[in-house]
Formats: C-alpha cells, structure tokens, sequence
C-alpha cells in the first residue's frame, strides 16, 4: 500500500494488529461446505413444497 493512501498510522496499525492477533480472534471454524448447504436448502424446499401440494390437495384445489 502506498505511503500516501494509508488511513491509519503506524501506531494505530499496530494496536489493530495487536487486537487482530489476540487469542479470542482466532477462533477455528469448519470450513465452508457449498454442497451441504445446496442440500439443506433443497430440502427445505421439498418439505415446504410438500406442505402446500398437501394442503391443496386437502382442500380440493387439486
């Protein structure tokens, strides 16, 4: 980064970087699984689709 475009001073960067590299801020997460998510979602929406075809199919409407 370039010395003219820096927002933050040297001793201000120092005590982010201080906060950053504290223990608490260095928590492991799992890491990010798309496919699991994909399927959730679908069935979610299968059980939510299922929900209304059985109401309307409940109701006549069917």
């Amino acid at each position: 980064m370039a010395e003219n475009n820096r927002k933050l001073s040297d001793e201000d960067m120092a005590r982010v970087d201080e906060y950053l590299s504290s223990p608490i801020h260095q928590v492991e997460r799992k890491p990010y699984r798309p496919w699991l998510l994909l399927a959730v979602l679908w069935v979610v929406v299968a059980a939510m689709g299922g929900v209304a075809m059985s109401f309307a199919w409940y109701h006549g409407l069917l």
